[in-house]
């Protein structure tokens, strides 16, 4: 059987490889707990696993958006799960607002970022997290309320976040709080870091799936925050998030299509097992034409996200496509583990199968990184579909 991702690349070979050994093994269990230990973190960093697509010079393994999205592909079809991903990863999101201060070399304190996170976090010895997300504000960056306030040489942080992943673990918080005035000129990022006086994980927040992944609920009161721990610039915060925007949502793309793919993967080998009135289950003319709609879900919704992965590495505008890609491949990974559990009958439906996870775990990339609706509206601007301003004569 041919599997529903080829992929040659050493990377893939080291994420398929490192999820074989330190992930599979353990993943119901890790599911049961809630949230991943924090020794995965530095197996992956000692593969050299964590590091893929930081510069070498920050102590990442080097590398380009594509690579990453190789080895998340490697974790995914060897039994990894979104989750998985979504908490190892976190960093992925944490961090690339420090490194691409550091990057333009905009001022000592960007480099000291660097060391007290960004390497420790590369190593595998911290957790960070990205705090956006506020009771209320669901997708809406721009009318972020958490403020933070000069006093001397703090900032004084008060607010609160929520649907934060990796946030019951985190060692640090990158988190947009508003420096400044209304909308989305007046947003920054601070890193606050874990046991800072006034900043408390409020609770863990249960959900559909995603179980080994913790997410957490965060509070701030009065919470002094060295001048130093802001990323970039003062109210540039907002579009260093935007910055990241493309790259999160083809991380989601792959996320989707990546589940959708292992999904596949196991209802094929399912479908040629279990015997059912006396035949295989592929034997049936309707059970092979699901299997192949399925595979040109996938190969669709892969083939686009790496598409827009290279353009946005050859340096293209590809924020309206990268919405595009991230939708393409969360509507594959809505259908095919759909699928996968009704071809697997009752087994699909137990708790604690393969498929059934994947089913689950795909209920929240319609969510994270901008909400379908709003990603499509977004595109719609960016492609020129709003209404025109009608002119008075």
């Amino acid at each position: 059987m041919n599997p529903s991702i080829v992929n040659d690349s050493p990377v893939f070979a080291l994420g398929a490889e490192f999820t074989r050994r330190e992930i599979a093994p353990h993943l119901d269990a890790w599911e049961e707990e809630g949230m991943l230990p924090r020794d995965l973190h530095r197996s992956a960093a000692q593969q050299g696993i964590l590091g893929v697509g930081f510069p070498e010079e920050f102590g990442g393994s080097g590398g380009d958006l594509q690579d990453t999205n190789d080895c998340q592909e490697g974790l995914l079809t060897a039994g990894g799960s979104s989750g998985v991903l979504a908490s190892l990863f976190t960093h992925g999101i944490a961090l690339p607002h420090m490194v691409a201060a550091a990057q333009r070399e905009e001022g000592a304190d960007w480099a000291g970022l660097v060391e007290r996170y960004v390497r420790p976090t590369l190593e595998g010895r911290m957790i960070g997290s990205l705090a956006v997300t506020e009771p209320g504000g669901g997708s809406d960056v721009a009318g972020i309320r958490t403020t933070a306030v000069r006093d001397g040489d703090h900032y004084v942080v008060n607010g609160a976040k929520t649907f934060i992943t990796s946030g019951v673990r985190a060692d640090f918080v990158t988190t947009a709080v508003r420096t400044g005035g209304p909308g989305h000129a007046g947003v920054s990022l601070l890193v606050v870091e874990k046991d800072t006086p006034g900043f408390t994980v409020d609770r863990a927040l249960r959900k559909t799936g995603w179980h080994c992944s913790d997410t957490a609920e965060l509070a701030y009161v009065d919470v002094r925050v060295p001048v130093e721990n802001l990323v970039g610039r003062e109210n540039t915060g907002f579009y260093q998030i935007a910055e990241q925007f493309v790259v999160e949502r083809i991380g989601l793309a792959v996320h989707a299509y990546g589940i959708a793919a292992r999904a596949l993967d196991l209802t094929v080998a399912y479908a040629h097992d279990r015997h059912t009135f006396g035949r295989p289950l592929v034997a049936n003319q309707v059970v092979r034409h699901k299997l192949v709609e399925m595979r040109r879900e996938v190969e669709v919704a892969r083939a686009y996200a790496r598409d827009v992965a290279g353009r946005h590495i050859a340096g293209e505008n590809v924020v309206a496509q990268a919405c595009l890609a991230k939708q393409t491949a969360v509507d594959a990974a809505t259908k095919v583990t759909y699928e996968a559990v009704q071809l697997h009958g009752g087994t699909g439906y137990m708790h604690g199968t393969e498929v059934e996870r994947h089913a689950r775990d795909s209920r929240i990339l319609p969510i994270g990184g901008g909400a379908s609706e709003v990603l499509a509206d977004l595109a719609a601007k960016l492609f020129g579909y709003s209404p025109r301003k009608r002119v008075e004569q």
